[in-house]
């Protein structure tokens, strides 16, 4: 520098370009290979107290911060990127090339650390799953877990573009594609966890579907949408990629799990007044569920009209009074929506209450030959719905 060697007075006398360096090439390696070292296991251990520390936060009895958004999370990211961040600035003073490995093994280390999280998050799941009272915030800090994805995901993002070279961006792809996946399955199965939640709250409410109760006049349905509203005033609080996801997972569960109440043959209808009555109740059913889930969501541009839908098309066949045109309805079903198997067609007369054996023989016979021209936009739903047979339970009781 010009306060020694490089000072100008000095350099008549002394030719800088002529001295050897300090300290040789081959002690600078070994110090860096030292140092890397040092910091891989550094990082390994920084980053498992981390989450062991992140995880205690989970059985607390206190809900998680918000951040300004209202979007709940956990210190967990913040502090995983400020320690990258310090260890980065450190070496980016060294060379650029050890700022590059550092980097390196930042996003490494990281890569390992987001399997261990995705393992913890399904451990937290498992041990409510023992006692559902358990921790008492379980549903905040999994929406906590959910929004630290996509925090993970931006500052993965803002770490490459600060420290990275663009001619290397291809050497991290791979790696980052795989931490993106990675961090998809933990908010994906986070959510899903969250929308066991709620159906295990709904079961007795589905359980009274396509009952002699629900004839008579039950607000099971009612009851099933202010429990799903109710619980998506906490989801609020889910970021929107993943809140966009959930919602409509929850609109296609409730049609599923409707649509199973259905199959299940819980009710036979005895007359075309019966008939006329249920499939009434059906089509104003499914416009509650239509309108529960328009509402949320609401602003994500979403078109789920389609699902309830499909509710209302089995309502048609169930009202249909001249049993001379079922054949013609029923077709028009299977071409509308063509994973609908033999069995859904039999469960569906069945519950229609007026179908001989040798009727729904010939429907059924007549339609698998003929052709379908299903919505290129329809994402199949009966193939998730399993028909129970006249089972063994059933005769030992």
């Amino acid at each position: 520098s010009a306060e020694m060697m490089g000072n100008s007075e000095l350099s008549p006398e002394v030719d800088v370009n002529s001295l050897d360096a300090l300290i040789s090439q081959n002690v600078v390696d070994q110090l860096l290979s030292k140092y890397m070292s040092t910091l891989t296991s550094n990082i390994i251990g920084w980053l498992r107290k981390a989450l062991e520390t992140d995880k205690k936060d989970w059985i607390k009895e206190t809900e998680p911060e918000a951040d300004q958004d209202g979007y709940y999370q956990t210190t967990l990211p913040a502090i995983v990127f400020q320690m990258f961040e310090q260890n980065l600035q450190v070496a980016a003073q060294i060379n650029e090339d050890l700022k590059t490995k550092v980097l390196i093994l930042c996003l490494q280390q990281m890569n390992s650390f987001l399997t261990r999280y995705k393992d913890e998050a399904q451990l937290y799941k498992e041990d409510h799953l023992k006692n559902r009272q358990y921790p008492q915030c379980y549903v905040q800090y999994m929406i906590a877990v959910i929004n630290n994805c996509q925090t993970f995901k931006e500052s993965i993002i803002s770490l490459k573009r600060k420290y990275l070279k663009s001619d290397m961006e291809d050497t991290l792809s791979i790696s980052h594609a795989n931490m993106d996946a990675t961090l998809d399955i933990i908010a994906k199965e986070g959510c899903s966890s969250l929308l066991d939640e709620v159906f295990m709250d709904l079961e007795p409410h589905l359980n009274e579907l396509m009952t002699k109760k629900w004839l008579m006049g039950s607000n099971a349905v009612g009851t099933i949408c202010v429990t799903v509203e109710d619980y998506f005033n906490d989801f609020a609080r889910i970021k929107k990629p993943y809140k966009k996801t959930m919602t409509l997972e929850a609109h296609r569960r409730v049609v599923v799990e409707y649509i199973r109440a259905i199959m299940l043959k819980r009710i036979s209808f005895k007359n075309a007044e019966e008939r006329k009555e249920g499939a009434e109740r059906m089509i104003k059913e499914a416009e509650q569920f239509r309108f529960l889930f328009k509402k949320l969501a609401a602003g994500s541009g979403e078109d789920t009209e389609g699902l309830c839908d499909i509710i209302e098309a089995i309502a048609e066949v169930i009202k249909l009074t001249d049993p001379s045109l079922l054949y013609l309805e029923v077709s028009t079903l299977v071409s509308k929506y063509p994973d609908i198997r033999d069995d859904h067609i039999a469960a569906l007369l069945t519950v229609r209450g007026d179908a001989s054996r040798d009727m729904k023989q010939t429907i059924i016979e007549t339609l698998d030959q003929g052709p379908s021209q299903p919505n290129p936009n329809y994402v199949p739903i009966f193939k998730e719905i399993t028909v129970p047979t006249l089972t063994v339970p059933k005769l030992l009781k």
